[in-house]
């Protein structure tokens, strides 16, 4: 039935498809156990109940998430010796204890105090609490470290040989983990965690402020969704545009392939908006551009030359249409975020961030824009780094198993059945739960009531006036 189909492509799929479930579940548990961490801060240092009330609001939210994460890390991580054996041989000397890293720091890290962080604010105290859940906010971060390490090498791989069989060995440890690609993809993915989590909350607290105005937990956490907007997603923008130069100097196919350059431009390269990349023909059709501005952007002169992918090898072209839209998708959705963090901004010096029905919509539509720009994202570095899975040393058709497509058909069916059916549940209920407002006095788990009334106070020396005073 799929002997027509080529393996490479559906082990690319298949990795594709698990790897898009994944990567939305850390990049939400990212800036979710920040703001958690956050929420607790802020409760421990004011006294106000609405911080821990807010808190236990999205622990459940993100116990949730955090198990999906886990649960489709794992399943994803078996691919790469059942569809990618060559690609883990080759690179396992590499690659291998880089994972192994983050397992021993960030994994056993947030393993060790998740427990404490979901059950045992009662038990430990607020101080102790407090220190379980910033070592899991923590080793969040520190997983994203390692896990982006890897995935930079495998873009701007140096501080390696090739030994006689072909593989990869480090030479060099400090160039392989600080890789030239990785400072700036560490920056744009936490980045893009925390305004995906921002939206997320945002659109929550908007949500209930359409119901309810007057709802202290909305509002408290629409305002804090909202300065994360306005303050990190100008940041991300220009960090994105750091990335970008960083990647026209060691990747720069992908950069061709991003901007729609079919053919080099000597004398100044226009920025093309949009238009339909046609592959077979080497041109971009309906373009709608701006001249010479791509050179501005890149190169900082109207007038600089800007190689096409005319200066490269066919067969070592990227997949150009999806690399340009997917691009043009994160890149506008960043700019749809500056804007509802500006919009935000304005109705706030008004007094009417809590009221402003338009705003409170705009919130909710831009809820899953994070999940949508971080996917984007990944496609443009991935399908933008092909044909090869270490850039310009490992080809693709290189690292597969040695597997008939009627196999990996088969397992990519599989998944998208079991994924669908799993995954859609758990995300039904978590909207379940954001669809119920934060109530004042809420227990915490298994019965733990965080508040001065259960006999549990904040930090000592908090006063109630202090409290009142605080944000």
């Amino acid at each position: 039935m799929f002997d027509g189909f080529d393996a490479v492509v559906l082990a690319r799929a298949q990795f594709a498809f698990t790897m898009s479930f994944h990567i939305v579940f850390p990049a939400f548990s990212i800036g979710l156990a920040s703001y958690l961490a956050v929420l607790e801060a802020l409760w421990l240092w004011s006294g106000r109940e609405v911080f821990i009330n807010l808190f236990n609001y999205w622990l459940k939210i993100f116990a949730i998430a955090f198990g999906m994460g886990v649960v489709s890390g794992v399943v994803m991580s078996y691919q790469f010796g059942t569809n990618w054996a060559a690609f883990s041989d080759k690179t396992g000397p590499v690659i291998g204890p880089l994972m192994a890293y983050e397992v021993l720091t960030a994994f056993f890290l947030e393993a060790g105090f998740l427990g404490v962080m979901l059950f045992g604010l009662k038990r430990v105290g607020p101080k102790l609490h407090f220190l379980a859940t910033l070592m899991v906010a923590i080793g969040t971060l520190v997983s994203a470290f390692w896990i982006l390490s890897a995935n930079s090498w495998m873009q701007t791989p140096t501080g390696h040989t090739v030994n006689a069989a072909g593989q990869f060995i480090t030479a060099d440890w400090w160039k392989v983990i600080f890789n030239p690609s990785f400072p700036y993809r560490l920056v744009h993915m936490v980045l893009a965690a925390y305004l995906t989590t921002a939206l997320v909350v945002g659109a929550v607290g908007a949500f209930h402020l359409l119901r309810d105005s007057k709802r202290e937990g909305p509002r408290v956490m629409f305002s804090m969704a909202m300065w994360m907007a306005a303050i990190v997603a100008p940041i991300q923008i220009f960090a994105g545009d750091q990335h970008g130069l960083n990647t026209l100097e060691h990747q720069p196919v992908k950069v061709m392939a991003m901007e729609g350059h079919y053919q080099s431009h000597p004398d100044g390269a226009p920025l093309i908006l949009f238009g339909l990349p046609d592959q077979t023909d080497a041109t971009v059709k309906y373009a709608i551009q701006i001249p010479k501005l791509s050179s501005l952007i890149l190169k900082h002169s109207l007038d600089a030359p800007l190689a096409g992918l005319d200066t490269v090898p066919r067969q070592d072209w990227p997949p150009v249409p999806i690399t340009f839209w997917s691009f043009r998708i994160m890149v506008g959705l960043g700019f749809l975020m500056m804007g509802l963090g500006l919009f935000s901004l304005w109705l706030r010096w008004r007094g009417r961030l809590y009221d402003s029905r338009p705003l409170h919509y705009f919130a909710m539509a831009m809820g899953p824009a994070g999940f949508i720009a971080v996917l984007a994202g990944w496609i443009t570095t991935e399908t933008g780094r092909q044909p090869f899975t270490v850039y310009g040393l490992l080809r693709t058709a290189d690292s597969v198993s040695p597997l008939a497509a009627p196999a990996v058909a088969s397992s990519l069916i599989a998944f998208v059945i079991v994924y669908f059916l799993l995954f859609s549940a758990g995300i039904v209920y978590i909207l379940r739960l954001m669809a119920e407002p934060p109530h004042h006095g809420e227990e915490g788990p298994r019965g733990d009531a965080p508040t001065r009334a259960a006999g549990i106070t904040p930090a000592s020396g908090t006063t109630a006036a202090r409290g009142q005073g605080a944000a």
